[in-house]
């Protein structure tokens, strides 16, 4: 079969960010033409022409450039036997009032009807869309608002209302401003229907539930963050018990370390049942970042008396989180020998200093002090520190090899 002949596509053809041939070319105040969906995503984290670096309005429309758009298929058309695409003529984007309009439906529905759920199944498929027609719904004034009221008022009576407005709030990737002025307004209606909604079986939705429970914990003040009731701590662990997914873990994850800054909520998470969960997530062998997670949050639960007693009471607990060690990654190995720091200095019975060097806890310790290359100076020290702590017991014992005992610090 004869190959098929390269064809050399016109630079004016190709969008400067994807360097691709130019599906929905649409041109900025700049003058510059670029592929609609690879310059509404720059502009949502940039706000600057790429190639000028000329500031753009955050409700900047840019131009469509049909002409050269008719070009781009008639070209493609032409070369299409050199197995050239065609590139079909794209769908017209939601405009501001398409989308407001919407938002006004929301507003004029009640939380039972019909009719709501038409109105949030149809906003959804505009949001699903682009991230331009995302951007242009979290700007629409009170949109964000009246998706709240929806989550609050039907996360039980109204779960399907509630499932289709977490959806589409989930996927708006909420400004900071935008969400502390949400937490202003009722942060405890909105907690309380997110745990409501993580107590139930669908796993999409309890996945979203987390999400949304993400970006409000990491917006809140540290006073909001203590008052957090126990149930919400109860339900993240269950999540993580119910390995519903890698990205609901995740997110899961970073809600535990960010709530757990908090001295409380640390008892909080403890008393919920986390420690053991967490120890045998790391038996399950988790990806590299998993793994970082789940130290992290150990780490922080090992700052109070009572997450101590959790992970020394485990019975692979010290052994495991000392594996970690050298293993993973460089964030990995400092989170496990700080959580082994706060067991040796705080928890060291004689039970848990014999079991240390029985399981190699003592050795990869020795190694960390040694590898420079692999550990930062800090965890370095970390780490001398912690077998200077009971060197009597573990500098001649007989778990600790030859090789490793010339390797003890001073």
């Amino acid at each position: 079969m004869e190959q098929e002949q390269q064809v050399e596509v016109p630079s004016y053809f190709v969008c400067p960010i994807s360097l691709q041939i130019m599906r929905d070319p649409v041109t900025l105040p700049t003058g510059i033409t670029y592929d609609r969906d690879g310059i509404e995503r720059w502009l949502v984290s940039a706000g600057t022409c790429p190639l000028t670096k000329q500031p753009v309005a955050p409700d900047c429309e840019p131009t469509p450039n049909h002409t050269l758009r008719r070009l781009i298929q008639s070209w493609c058309a032409l070369h299409a036997d050199h197995g050239v695409e065609r590139v079909p003529t794209p769908k017209p984007p939601a405009d501001r009032a398409r989308v407001a309009a919407l938002v006004s439906r929301l507003h004029a529905t009640t939380t039972t009807s019909a009719a709501l759920l038409d109105a949030l199944r149809e906003l959804k498929d505009v949001a699903s869309e682009s991230d331009r027609n995302r951007k242009l719904l979290a700007l629409v004034p009170g949109a964000v608002d009246i998706l709240v009221a929806v989550i609050t008022a039907s996360s039980q009576s109204a779960t399907a209302a509630c499932d289709e407005a977490l959806e589409i709030i989930c996927s708006l990737q909420l400004s900071e401003q935008c969400l502390a002025r949400v937490i202003e307004r009722d942060s405890e209606a909105l907690v309380h229907a997110l745990v409501d909604t993580l107590q139930r079986s669908n796993a999409k939705s309890r996945a979203h539930a987390a999400v949304l429970l993400a970006d409000v914990t990491a917006a809140m003040s540290p006073n909001r963050l203590v008052s957090l009731p126990e149930q919400v701590f109860v339900e993240m662990v269950q999540l993580l018990s119910d390995k519903v997914s890698n990205p609901a873990t995740k997110t899961v994850l970073h809600v535990l370390v960010g709530t757990t800054s908090c001295g409380r909520n640390r008892v909080k998470v403890v008393e919920a049942g986390a420690v053991p969960v967490l120890i045998d997530m790391l038996l399950d062998g988790p990806d590299r970042r998993t793994s970082e997670l789940t130290l992290a949050t150990l780490d922080r639960l090992c700052g109070c008396a009572e997450g101590r007693a959790a992970l020394v009471a485990h019975g692979t607990g010290v052994a495991m989180v000392g594996k970690m060690v050298l293993r993973v990654s460089d964030l990995a190995t400092d989170k496990a020998v700080r959580i082994l720091r706060s067991v040796a200095r705080h928890t060291a019975t004689a039970a848990v200093v014999q079991e240390m060097a029985q399981t190699g806890v003592v050795g990869k310790l020795c190694l960390v002090v040694e590898s420079a290359e692999q550990c930062s100076e800090r965890t370095r020290e970390r780490a001398g520190e912690t077998l200077r702590l009971h060197a009597r017991a573990w500098r001649n014992s007989p778990c600790l090899q030859p090789h490793l005992q010339a390797l003890y610090p001073c």
